[in-house]
């Protein structure tokens, strides 16, 4: 690897660590003043909210990709399975070299809703340092992630002469809404998205200081269930007691998803216990805000708790609310359960055996309806590929200690649909959160001094791959 002046330092796997982290330093307090511009756009990809906003996101990421000396950048939407329009997506395109791979960076510039304003301590939409971390509204997820790839570029294209990597930016921008448009869109443009390699920079560190790639995710179910005990709502005084009302009905059928030891007892759902990584129960209390005296559900390794077995969570329930209640034995209750996946299990097999479970339980004759209403595949990375192992180099020569294989508790079912259409990619979850960084709550942040390594670590896998390739 050559520089394109005479700074020289360490070099390993054909690339100087010193000439680019020069690199990387010389330009970030503009990354940085580039990210708060970002963070001011309030892009949000749900109907409530202004679609002018997130057309202004936009463009506003494709001047980002024009300012890389990219030329061919394109602003594209197309229309979910339903016909209804999608968000822009920017989609810029940077040919290889005969003989270099093409690597794909993936990040999206929409950003959750601010919620309850009175939560946060500074305005969402107005980035703001305080003790070394940027708050704002999308400052981690995934403005953060956008910034990285563009500033890893940057850096590499001023410090590699003739680099040759082909580079492929991939922004969406509903990802907070579901990506309701993301399989058309790969469909649509598939050949404009084929690549070697795919990261994808909406993960978490393990933690401050401490840099992660993340080698697995789970899958999903989400289901919706209702329990009708009456044609409609009766006096509880008059008939209550030989009746039982539709939330209490719920209520034991939720009991019935956990054991005694709050581990998922629904038959056909897999769990494993394999994970090598200590997760020290302290520091999850920590990360998770968990109260003192709630005692920490299920059996075996905490981190198998959380990537490697399944959780079920009730994440909604429809009946009248405490405000507007009445003395009348209510008729039917309405809940969605959300479920996440051990890698290896099948979404199919997981909701049939869901539903299988809710129709055995004994309700007193209610009428129960199962309705499996979206699904994902868990996701596992081969850390031998040349590319996780080009990535696990980079991130511990960008930190300077060694990065954490970890495994995530959330999905990202789009993962397995870039699996399914480019099967011969090697695909990387990467990001730029740490535990505090409070993604999709108030007070959302992003630490500045990990934000400049995670740049560094992407700006080192670009020239790693392309002194080497994919060897």
């Amino acid at each position: 690897m050559t520089t394109s002046d005479s700074t020289t330092g360490s070099v390993d796997h054909g690339v100087d660590l010193d000439a680019l982290t020069e690199r990387v330093n010389r330009a970030f307090d503009q990354t940085v003043s580039e990210l708060k511009s970002l963070v001011a756009i309030p892009g949000i990809a749900w109907e409530a909210f202004d679609v002018a906003e997130l057309a202004r996101s936009a463009e506003a990421v494709a001047a980002l990709v024009r300012s890389t000396g990219m030329d061919d950048v394109q602003i594209l939407s197309v229309k979910t399975a339903e016909g209804v329009p999608g968000a822009p997506a920017v989609v810029g395109r940077r040919p290889a070299q005969p003989g270099k791979p093409t690597i794909l960076l993936y990040a999206h510039h929409d950003v959750q809703p601010p919620g309850d304003l009175d939560l946060w301590e500074t305005q969402p939409f107005e980035a703001t340092e305080i003790d070394g971390r940027l708050f704002g509204r999308g400052a981690a997820d995934d403005k953060a992630g956008i910034m990285v790839h563009i500033a890893s570029l940057r850096a590499v294209l001023d410090a590699v002469e003739d680099f040759g990597v082909g580079v492929t930016y991939f922004f969406e921008g509903e990802e907070e809404a579901g990506s309701p448009s993301f399989r058309p869109f790969l469909e649509q443009h598939r050949d404009l998205l084929a690549a070697d390699v795919i990261v994808v920079a909406d993960s978490s560190n393990w933690k401050v200081g401490v840099p992660a790639l993340t080698t697995s995710l789970r899958g999903m179910v989400g289901a919706v269930i209702d329990v009708r005990v009456l044609d409609h709502a009766v006096h509880s005084g008059m008939f209550g007691g030989p009746v039982l009302d539709a939330p209490t009905l719920a209520a034991r059928l939720i009991a019935s998803f956990h054991d005694a030891e709050g581990n998922v007892a629904v038959k056909g759902l897999l769990a494993r216990d394999t994970e090598p990584v200590d997760y020290p129960e302290a520091d999850f209390r920590a990360d998770s805000s968990v109260l003192e005296s709630v005692r920490l559900a299920g059996s075996g390794a905490l981190a198998d708790r959380l990537w490697n077995k399944p959780a079920l969570s009730v994440i909604g329930i429809d009946v009248p609310s405490v405000a507007v209640s009445s003395n009348t034995l209510q008729p039917s209750a309405r809940l969605k359960i959300s479920v996440r996946l051990a890698p290896g299990q099948d979404p199919q097999a997981a909701a049939d055996a869901l539903q299988r479970h809710v129709e055995a339980q004994d309700l007193f004759g209610a009428h129960v309806a199962f309705t499996a209403v979206e699904q994902g595949n868990a996701f596992s990375t081969d850390t031998s590929a040349a590319a996780a192992r080009a990535s696990l180099w980079s991130l511990e020569a960008a930190w300077g200690v060694k990065p954490v294989e970890t495994g995530i508790g959330g999905s990202i079912p789009f993962i397995a649909d870039l699996l399914e259409l480019y099967p011969q990619a090697q695909i990387l979850v990467t990001g730029v959160e740490d535990p505090d960084s409070r993604a999709h709550s108030a007070n959302e942040s992003l630490h500045l001094e990990d934000f400049r390594k995670a740049i560094l670590a992407e700006a080192l896998l670009l020239a790693r791959l392309d002194a080497e390739g994919l060897q």
